[in-house]
């Protein structure tokens, strides 16, 4: 893995050009740092790769990995479209800036007043299952006659791949998509239904380095497409192959190098369209860890150094800032922000503080030597780390601080006790 970290003349980590020693004097620890720069160019490095290929090609950036309202902001300048996964991030990505034609909702149990929602915001609803399409029918007019109504389908293409196995959203275990033989049938009914399916998507699972199961799931998303063009006439507007682009979180995880993985997809993607005769539909994938997964630190304190039958570093933070390493077992690359190119000479377990044994960001860890005091930055924080974030424990959640070009803004504000509470009501009879 190529960190490609900044480190000055004191040895101190640099994030956008500040030294981060300095970034948590001023705001304090533990906290999260977002660099826009790395984000901007993130997006333009897949960007650029697809369309060199294929020029009819759209991301969408799936919000579920970060949702920061200045995170948007960014990558709504920048010219991307959104996957959003429930309504409150179609809430989030309209109040971003994002026009509705740019937002397509993909839901599961989709409940009809959040369908209702979507509807009303003018929003492209990607069907997941027969249950959602006879609902919906009936929620955008109830007197059967759908008018046109454009829709697509999450389709199942029994392809599946991730880091683990909490990641993996297609194949037979899967709950997402309908199945592949079912496809014509469920494209037939919508349009008896007065629907117009324009488009089709699959997803196969996150965190994925080899290309190989993308291909795979492109070959057999194109069948699919290919069967249903062929027997319903369906003319697609576009198709959609999801997100699950990884970054190598260990040392030994390879980067994925975008250029040649997306001359291989659009090939495939170019060559079935042409064996099925679809034209030339627009081409759509959902980056989301791939993006801001790598543009985002935490920031944590060393407090407490136990020497117990282990020997434990103990920071100022925990599983409730980022859950991955517990509930995964990922691995997050921990640096000693004050003293960057110190050599690594000691195993330990870096420990949060939540009071849960499972709360470590690190086990056997062979780090510098670190002292209290001493300043940690965990790295490739910015995808599921505060979208996952929680007050455990009563912890309020921390802050977020964006930095570009040597300047830092706070994004998000750190919570207060009071925060904890505010939308509690204790009922009159227990005051």
């Amino acid at each position: 893995m190529n960190l490609n970290l900044k480190v000055n003349s004191k040895d101190h980590l640099e994030i956008g050009g500040i030294d981060t020693t300095e970034i948590a004097e001023k705001y304090g620890t533990p906290l999260y740092v977002i660099d826009e720069e790395k984000i901007r160019d993130n997006y333009k490095r897949v960007y650029n790769a697809f369309t060199k290929f294929y020029k009819n090609f759209k991301i969408l950036y799936a919000c579920k990995a970060n949702t920061n309202l200045a995170v948007m902001r960014i990558l709504e300048s920048e010219g991307s479209n959104i996957d959003a996964v429930s309504t409150g991030e179609v809430y989030t990505a309209i109040k971003s800036g994002f026009s509705p034609d740019r937002i397509l909702f993909t839901g599961n149990n989709v409940r009809d007043d959040e369908m209702a929602y979507v509807d009303s915001e003018g929003v492209r609803i990607n069907v997941d299952s027969i249950s959602q399409l006879k609902r919906l029918a009936k929620i955008v007019n109830p007197d059967g006659n759908n008018d046109g109504y454009k829709i697509s389908f999450r389709v199942n293409p029994n392809v599946g791949a991730g880091h683990h196995e909490h990641c993996i959203t297609g194949g037979p275990m899967s709950k997402f998509g309908i199945m592949e033989e079912e496809a014509v049938e469920v494209y037939q009914m919508a349009i008896d239904l007065g629907f117009k399916p324009v488009g089709m998507h699959s997803h196969i699972g996150s965190g994925i380095l080899n290309p190989e199961p993308f291909k795979l799931a492109t070959e057999a998303m194109m069948k699919i497409a290919g069967n249903v063009h062929k027997n319903t006439d369906v003319e697609f507007e576009f198709l959609d192959f999801g997100g699950g682009l990884g970054i190598p979180y260990t040392p030994e995880e390879p980067l994925l190098d975008i250029e040649p993985f997306a001359e291989e997809i659009t090939g495939i993607y170019k060559d079935k369209l042409a064996d099925y005769g679809m034209g030339n539909p627009d081409l759509y994938i959902e980056p989301g860890r791939y993006i801001v997964g790598d543009a985002s630190y935490l920031l944590t304190r060393v407090n407490t150094i136990k020497n117990s039958y282990r020997k434990f570093i103990g920071v100022d933070t925990g599983f409730n800032t980022l859950l991955r390493p517990s509930m995964y077992g990922s691995y997050h690359h921990i640096v000693l922000a004050n003293n960057a190119n110190a050599e690594a000479v000691e195993k330990v377990d870096v420990a949060g503080n939540v009071c849960e044994s499972g709360d470590l960001f690190a086990r056997d860890r062979i780090l510098p030597k670190i002292e209290e005091g001493d300043l940690l930055a965990i790295l490739n924080a910015g995808a599921y780390a505060f979208s996952m974030a929680s007050q455990y424990n009563s912890r309020p959640r921390v802050g977020e601080v964006l930095v570009n070009n040597g300047e830092s803004e706070i994004v998000r504000e750190k919570e207060t006790y009071d925060d904890l509470y505010t939308k509690q009501i204790v009922p009159d009879r227990l005051k």
